[in-house]
């Protein structure tokens, strides 16, 4: 009896993993487009908190973060810079010890970011028996934990290298960010047998345009100005979940990073002065 309810469960649990519409998928963007931010930066915060690293060291996070959202796009020297430093923070640290305060930092810092109706696209191909899939630029480790809990398929994120469960603070290839995110979703297609003409993808960002232009269905999500305009060239769908602050949100959105990097400041003036008592 137990072989066959082992047998029958067995059979239960691949018929849930065989997808209905096996060559059909959606792949989402994190940053602004699932989730309200940086998630790197939402991260780096968690761990700041949690003494990983220096006040000087998230201070810069924040400008970075600040940047992004005055300006709307990646700056190519941030980026280049922010390849170089990526993870260096966590380097010395565990593989287990990082899952694990991800996982802490998701429920304090994360998922009350999330874009409810972003979260019901992803759903809505779920429903239709598509696979879906987050790809960032973040590291997998968030974007793992993230899919995790929105009841995703799975995720492509930058790789930190570690040896013998350790991390070394080096990135394993580059970061996934602009045409390695297309590169990374072809070498899927081709693992999983998809027919990119019959898939999707959302961004919010004119960065990922060649994951946009690579399936036969593109969505801008809370889209920058210049991936709005190349949407509607192209027919694209369009969803802005952002509130109150469409008309004049460079107005807000300039105050909004004034105030972060202003309450950065303060934050570390007083954990300096704690550590000075």
């Amino acid at each position: 009896m137990a072989g066959e309810a082992a047998a029958a469960a067995a059979e239960v649990e691949t018929a849930l993993d065989t997808p209905v519409d096996p060559t059909a998928a959606a792949f989402f963007d994190v940053d602004n487009t699932i989730m309200q931010g940086a998630s790197i930066f939402h991260l780096a915060r968690g761990l700041h908190r949690r003494e990983f690293f220096t006040t000087r060291e998230i201070l810069g996070a924040a400008w970075k973060q600040a940047y992004f959202r005055m300006v709307g796009v990646e700056d190519p020297e941030h980026v280049a810079d922010a390849r170089s430093s990526a993870l260096s923070f966590i380097s010395g640290h565990t593989v287990t010890e990082l899952e694990s305060l991800v996982e802490e930092i998701f429920d304090e810092g994360m998922a009350h970011r999330i874009w409810p109706g972003t979260r019901a696209l992803a759903q809505m191909h779920l429903d239709q028996g598509q696979r879906v899939w987050l790809v960032t630029a973040a590291p997998i480790e968030i974007a793992r934990i993230i899919a995790r809990r929105l009841g995703l398929t799975g995720a492509l994120g930058t790789v930190a290298e570690h040896e013998d469960g350790v991390y070394t603070g080096r990135l394993v290839g580059d970061m996934l960010h602009g045409p390695a995110k297309a590169e990374a979703i072809k070498a899927l297609a081709v693992r999983e047998g998809l027919d990119l003409s019959r898939c999707s993808a959302y961004s919010d960002s004119a960065n990922d345009l060649p994951m946009l232009s690579l399936v036969g269905d593109a969505c801008a999500v809370n889209p920058d100005a210049r991936l709005r305009h190349h949407a509607r060239q192209q027919g694209w769908r369009v969803r802005d979940y952002r509130t109150g602050r469409k008309a004049a949100r460079a107005g807000f959105v300039a105050a909004a990073a004034a105030g972060a990097v202003g309450g950065a400041l303060a934050a570390g003036a007083t954990v300096r002065g704690r550590r000075h008592h």
